[in-house]
């Protein structure tokens, strides 16, 4: 396992004594000019999570059915089409969640501050990543893998200082098991969702610091062929409103971001960017919007039949809304 030297730490503080503000290059959130109905059919209500706390998360399509998360509850849920169940329990605060190409489960449970992977015909639950530098991960939010299956996590909220214990970063774990910090607090404030491209050589990252003059917007990073991130970029700006928190990304590479609120909630957050699923080109234009019904909005991905149908977690509810462009195939 790699671990960061004593310069690199270093530098990392003195940085942060500093805090690193990227200067905001990339668009801005703009709704004018949508073609929304040639992305986007209807948002429709499939189920309300009733439990003792709610707070849905994580959604992914494997199996023929959609696997979700109650984080507070710490349960994984399960929608069949007809009915939602409970898939398991004791779910250490599993978040983002994804099925890798041979149809495991991967899980970020931030509560145990690790990332497992689920085997689907066993049941056999095996922890991938619990640690770097000699510290317990931050808590693992979501992930994703790349064109050498290689998987790409976000963890969060870590401390500031490097010597005491792991930042707000994220993380590329190779097949053989080695993990790399790839990006880091200061360079980054808030990671949350990330997916890759459908040739899986490109990575976009949320950020997501509620906090003023923080990163809120989408990168991207060229991902080389030994795994670095490479010419940095920001896609689009959500500052001052809510940024994304998760996104999927469709087979022709345009992203469909859960962002917004509907009132604000004791942060610098405003209400600038609208509480609903955002399509965004590569390039950082808002093709469409479709608002969602409830606080707060968190996820979404592809499945059903063709993937042609997104999945949303929203407040109490789990949504649907059908897409003309299919998700990109599972990685």
């Amino acid at each position: 396992m790699e671990t960061a030297t004593r310069r690199q730490a270093l530098k990392r503080i003195a940085a942060a004594s500093a805090l690193i503000v990227t200067p905001r290059v990339g668009q801005t959130a703009d709704y004018s000019n949508l073609a929304t109905d040639k992305f986007l059919g209807k948002v429709k209500e499939l189920a309300v999570v009733e439990d003792s706390k709610v707070f849905t998360e994580g959604p992914a399509w494997g199996n023929n059915a959609l696997y979700f998360t109650n984080v507070h509850a710490e349960k994984i849920l399960k929608w069949d089409g007809r009915q939602l169940s409970v898939y398991r329990e004791n779910s250490n605060k599993a978040n983002g969640m994804h099925f890798d190409a041979q149809g495991n489960l991967w899980a970020c449970e931030g509560g145990a501050g690790r990332v497992t992977r689920t085997d689907w015909k066993t049941g056999k639950i095996t922890v991938m990543a619990d640690k770097f530098n000699g510290f317990p991960l931050a808590a693992p939010n979501d992930l994703c893998f790349d064109f050498k299956q290689r998987c790409f996590f976000s963890s969060r909220p870590g401390v500031d200082d490097p010597t005491q214990g792991n930042v707000n970063a994220v993380y590329r774990l190779d097949p053989d098991g080695t993990l790399y910090q790839v990006l880091a607090w200061p360079e980054i404030h808030m990671p949350n969702g990330l997916v890759t491209s459908p040739d899986g050589k490109r990575l976009f990252l949320i950020e997501a610091h509620p906090d003023a003059e923080h990163h809120r917007d989408i990168r991207s990073y060229d991902i080389t062929a030994d795994g670095k991130l490479i010419n940095e970029k920001i896609v689009i700006d959500f500052y001052p409103g809510r940024s994304g928190d998760g996104m999927a990304i469709d087979a022709k590479g345009n992203l469909y971001v859960a962002a917004g609120l509907h009132a604000t909630r004791k942060t610098s957050e405003t209400l600038d960017t609208k509480p609903g699923i955002h399509v965004i080109s590569p390039k950082g234009k808002i093709l469409a919007f479709r608002e969602t019904p409830e606080d707060t909005i968190t996820n979404c991905t592809f499945g059903g039949k063709n993937r042609k149908t997104l999945f949303v977690t929203c407040g109490t509810k789990l949504l649907e809304i059908p897409t003309r462009i299919p998700g990109k195939p599972i990685r």
